[in-house]
């Protein structure tokens, strides 16, 4: 992506940057261009002869200035491969200048000096990171990068979960104490499922709604089930094998503490290990081979259609090639017909026609979640994507 037009060189030496994922094929590809520049054809139409990176900007909204096909972003890094140490920094304050010579362009910083920015003496407040814009809007993404966490159905049934509150209340929140079960039974052994405290370290937990089925919108096939995390306890005494006053088996459930909640925890909600949080860095690219499916869940409340900026659930994930990074065409469901210029009144079935871009942000054995990057109409469960 344009991730690569212009790279800030002044990123403070004690800033290390993290060894994104650059392929050969893109270096291959970024140092062929670099010998010759892009052609026009691949401009896109209005591509600006400067342009001044703004806070706000995504790499995707630049690169989109700039190239009709956006994920073709190794083409436009070759533009100026000279001038890009690291491909994924670009910063508020460069600007971009394009320069066309003959039938080819290329895209140069109007200087290899930062942004100078005046300081004077007040208190400053300031996000620990290298200040580059992100790839994607990061308020899109953010929840489904730590909260949403897709499981097959033994893995869910498994899950332990919260059995009881103080004083048989069954809503719950940050601060109070929960009682929580997993595998264990007043007349089995303590299993590996079961819930155990360690005293060297805290063990944290999420806390998820029952978690949903996502289906296939074609064969109704069960692909996993999707859980929503609502909040974070901490595990203070393990579950056992007790025995009651009356000096039968007896089951001491877990107790958990309520560390955050966005909503209610309720009796019956699961418990898992966090989220572990992933790269942040996607590379947009097209699919190396044949790849299509279907729309399984639009996210949203009450939402039917999809726009952009907002997430989809996919049919398709890990098995079946997918990656974060992949860049798909969105295609509108067919739509079957009534000819009614003819006597005969046929049916007829209308092609889908494309409607837009998404990028793969996410992806699990057999599901992957995809942020809307371009859309001229509505996506709903049942549309189809393919290669770009």
């Amino acid at each position: 992506m344009l991730a690569a037009i212009a790279i800030g060189l002044a990123v403070s030496a004690a800033v290390a940057a993290p060894p994104y994922p650059i392929t050969p094929q893109q270096r291959s590809t970024a140092q062929q261009v670099a010998q010759a520049g892009v052609p026009l054809a691949e401009l896109a139409p209005n591509a600006p002869e400067r342009y001044t990176v703004k806070r706000g900007d995504t790499l995707w909204d630049i690169s989109a200035l700039y190239l009709k096909r956006p994920w073709r972003w190794p083409e436009l890094w070759g533009m100026n491969l000279q001038q890009i140490r690291n491909p994924h920094l670009i910063y508020p304050g460069q600007v971009l200048v394009l320069t066309r010579v003959g039938d080819r362009a290329v895209l140069q910083l109007a200087s290899d000096e930062p942004p100078t920015l005046k300081l004077s003496p007040r208190v400053r407040a300031e996000r620990i990171d290298d200040g580059g814009i992100p790839a994607l809007p990061p308020g899109a993404i953010e929840p489904f990068l730590t909260d949403v966490e897709v499981v097959d159905e033994q893995a869910h049934q498994r899950a332990p979960r919260i059995v009881a509150g103080p004083e048989a209340r069954v809503l719950l929140g940050p601060g109070d104490r929960a009682y929580a079960r997993g595998q264990v039974g007043p007349s089995a052994a303590l299993s590996g499922d079961a819930l155990e405290a360690s005293r060297e370290r805290p063990r944290l937990l999420a806390i998820y709604r029952n978690a949903t089925a996502l289906k296939d919108p074609e064969t109704s096939e069960v692909l996993g089930y999707e859980a929503m995390a609502v909040g974070r306890a901490q595990l203070v005494r393990s579950e056992r094998n007790g025995e009651g006053p009356d000096g039968q088996p007896a089951l001491v459930p877990a107790t958990v503490d309520i560390l955050t909640a966005r909503e209610e925890v309720r009796i019956g909600d699961r418990l898992l290990p966090p989220t572990a949080r992933e790269s942040r860095a996607y590379v947009p690219h097209a699919p190396g081979q044949p790849v299509q499916g279907q729309i399984v869940k639009v996210h949203g409340d009450a939402v039917r259609f999809a726009g952009q900026n907002q997430v989809v659930v996919l049919n398709r994930g890990r098995e079946h090639g997918l990656e974060v990074g992949h860049v798909l065409a969105l295609l509108k469901a067919r739509t079957q017909v009534t000819d009614k210029t003819d006597d005969a009144r046929p049916s007829l079935l209308l092609p889908g026609e494309r409607n837009g871009l998404m990028m793969v942000f996410r992806t699990f054995d057999r599901v992957a979640y995809a942020l809307v990057l371009q859309i001229t109409d509505g996506v709903q469960i049942g549309d189809r994507f393919v290669n770009p």
